[in-house]
């Protein structure tokens, strides 16, 4: 379905973007770049919600969760849509 799979993309790109943070990965590089700037639009509402002594936990949490609500309720609409 297609919206499972949007839904699939976007948790991805969250998730990847969380382990290029925590594994430092080089900021300047384009790749990163626009992994980051994905993960930016796709998080914008979520941005500082939780504040945390480390940086680390705070993008965990900032990325984390929009990820875990794009895959509950992309996954949720999709098998709403699939029983009718």
């Amino acid at each position: 379905m297609v919206i499972q799979t949007i839904a699939d993309v976007a948790a991805a790109f969250l998730g990847l973007w969380i382990l290029l943070y925590l594994l430092q990965a080089n900021h300047a590089n384009v790749f990163v770049g626009f992994v980051a700037d994905v993960a930016d639009a796709l998080a914008w509402w979520s941005q500082d919600i939780f504040t945390t002594h480390t940086e680390n936990l705070r993008v965990l949490l900032d990325y984390g969760l929009p990820a875990v609500i794009y895959l509950a309720v992309g996954h949720g609409v999709a098998i709403r849509l699939r029983r009718f």
